[in-house]
């Protein structure tokens, strides 16, 4: 719990407040493989990840096509079905093992309406992940598929070294075969 109320100090909360929002949330532990959230599950509860690598992907005609990762100090939630308690449209799964701390949806409501600084690192985090979907759809519109593994290459090499290979050519919308030469053509 200490790197949870740590995360949340360096978030600008103050002690109490810290205390506060820290005992909100539950450890769990996932083991490689398992699923924090399946496609079609209304999601009830929003993870911080103390450790570990977890990804988002869903199923098309037999493909797992990844949409995202996340580690450690990054958060679990199937966004659009949180906030509007209607069935995900992906999975997140563990591709390591990990410990996260979660927080059900009405007790994280409740820290919304009783923490006004929690309201407004909310509203902060909501806009990140604005930002975040914005720049890749643009990304995925606009660059070569070279140019988005440089932009990653650059940006976040550590997804380079922890995520198997196949789900970071899903990430850059290309084929494991196609990641591979532009991996041959920029080393």
């Amino acid at each position: 719990m200490e790197k949870l109320r740590l995360f949340f100090g360096e978030n600008g909360f103050n002690p109490d407040q810290q205390t506060t929002i820290a005992q909100s949330f539950s450890r769990q532990e996932l083991t490689r493989g398992s699923f924090y959230l399946r496609e079609g599950q209304i999601s009830q509860q929003l993870g911080f990840v103390e450790h570990g690598l977890f990804h988002y992907f869903c199923a098309r005609d037999g493909e797992e096509i990844t949409t995202y990762t996340t580690g450690s100090n990054g958060f679990l939630v199937s966004l659009s079905s949180f906030l509007k308690q209607r069935p995900a449209r992906e999975s997140i799964r563990a591709l390591t093992d990990g410990i996260i701390w979660v927080i059900q949806k009405p007790s994280f409501d409740q820290l919304r309406r009783e923490i006004v600084s929690f309201e407004r690192f909310y509203v902060g985090m909501l806009e990140e992940q604005i930002n975040c979907i914005d720049q890749s759809r643009f990304n995925l519109l606009t660059l070569t598929a070279e140019e988005r593994y440089q932009r990653l290459m650059t940006e976040e090499p550590q997804l380079l070294q922890d995520v198997p290979l196949h789900h970071l050519a899903s990430i850059l919308g290309v084929t494991p075969r196609h990641l591979s030469r532009i991996r041959g053509q920029i080393r």
